[in-house]
Parts: structure tokens; C-alpha cells; sequence
């Protein structure tokens, strides 16, 4: 089954929070429904941003490489293919 690596944004303050799942849309509703700690109080989210993998080592290596850039600018520019924020 595949993996995905996901990019959600809070709704509401434009956050970004970086993950992977083997399902994404039910790991997104995990974190409107407050399960996740460090997305609780930046709900609601949403999907912007899906890439998939074959392995889950694969979605979690590029979550890593992703969270290590640590710029909104790199994930608007050369994820999401914008100059500017969302």
C-alpha cells in the first residue's frame, strides 16, 4: 500500500505542519479532531500539498528532508510552486 507525505495548512493562522500517513485524509481528520498535541490549537487544517511513495521509509525520509529545509519560503516556492504565501 502507498504512503503519502502530506503538507497541512491551519485554515485559520496558515500554519504548515509536515507528516505522512498511509492514509492521509484520515490522518487529517485526526488532527481536526484535536488527537495530534502540536496541531490541536491551529485548527482546522487542510490538505495542500500530497506526494507518494511505495514504502513508508520513503515518505518518512522525504518528511525528514522537508522539516529540515525549515522554510515556509523553500515549502510556497518549490513545493507548491508559489512566490508568495498562500
Amino acid at each position: 500500500m502507498p504512503h503519502f507525505l502530506y503538507i497541512l495548512r491551519s485554515v485559520q493562522r496558515g500554519r504548515y505542519y509536515i507528516g505522512s500517513a498511509e492514509d492521509p485524509e484520515f490522518r487529517l481528520g485526526e488532527h481536526n479532531q484535536g488527537k495530534v498535541d502540536s496541531t490541536r490549537a491551529y485548527r482546522p487544517w487542510e490538505i495542500i500539498y500530497l506526494e507518494e511513495y511505495e514504502t513508508r521509509s520513503q515518505a518518512y525520509a522525504r518528511e525528514r528532508y522537508v522539516k529540515a529545509q525549515k522554510s515556509r519560503v523553500w515549502i510556497e516556492t518549490e513545493l507548491l510552486g508559489k512566490d508568495s504565501g498562500l
